[in-house]
């Protein structure tokens, strides 16, 4: 589980260890690894915690070791659901002059080249499995036949970019591992410190609890499994327009 500190992520965790899971969760730095701690001693033994910055590959190389050298059966689900849309003074692009390129680059860095650094070091591990899953979340506004609004440059376009990312990565596989795979997952508007700043626009019902959405996608994870890998699938079940 990467990006388990928070949010959607941490909702994660806590439902996959209520059902009897070992769940292997990642942390960027100790700082944000409070929670987690505190998980570990309600849940002892079945919470395991890496250390694994997605934006620096050798923390990627040396987190998969340690998951190596302590998983004592096939790992059937990774999960990424770390995703930067906004951090410190520096929020989503209203308009082109609002565009900067360091922005622009970290988020490729996080929401896209990340989760495929990931894949790419973590998959010798999923195929061991008979039928195993590798699941990002994504979002709905990284859909280009559905932009309809604009803006957002720097959120759309990594997310775009880690769908085709992804898209791509699951022909590979299906060609090598056929018994793996890949998805996307739109989790929709989620009550969390990503979409504070912007949920008082959302309607009451269309804004989900943590829990709701958790509960939701690991439906969607459940009722995709052994189906076509390389799709992008929206909370309920519906797959989403590339």
């Amino acid at each position: 589980m990467a990006g388990a500190t928070r949010g959607i992520g941490q909702g994660f965790v806590r439902a996959l260890l209520q059902r009897d899971w070992n769940v292997y969760a990642s942390y960027r730095d100790f700082a944000g690894a409070g929670t987690l701690n505190a998980l570990t001693a309600a849940f002892p033994g079945q919470l395991h915690l890496l250390q694994l910055d997605l934006a620096d590959e050798p923390s990627i190389v040396a987190a998969v070791a340690i998951l190596r050298q302590h998983l004592d059966e096939p790992l059937e689900l990774a999960l990424c659901c770390a995703g930067l849309l906004h951090e410190g003074g520096q929020l989503p692009e209203k308009s082109l002059a609002q565009l900067s390129a360091d922005w622009l680059q970290r988020s490729m860095a996080v929401n896209a080249l990340g989760p495929l650094l990931l894949l790419k070091h973590l998959h010798p591990l999923l195929v061991q499995h008979t039928a195993s899953q590798f699941a990002v979340v994504s979002a709905r506004v990284g859909s280009i036949s559905e932009n309809q609004l604009g803006g957002w440059y720097s959120y759309r376009a990594s997310k775009a970019a880690l769908n085709m990312l992804m898209k791509t990565a699951a022909i590979e596989m299906t060609r090598r591992f056929p018994h793996m795979q890949l998805l996307c997952l739109h989790p929709g508007t989620t009550s969390t410190d990503l979409s504070e700043p912007f949920s008082k626009r959302v309607a009451p019902e269309k804004l989900f609890t943590v829990e709701r959405s958790v509960r939701q996608l690991l439906k969607v994870l459940d009722d995709a499994r052994n189906g076509p890998s390389g799709r992008f699938l929206s909370w309920d079940g519906s797959e989403v327009p590339w």
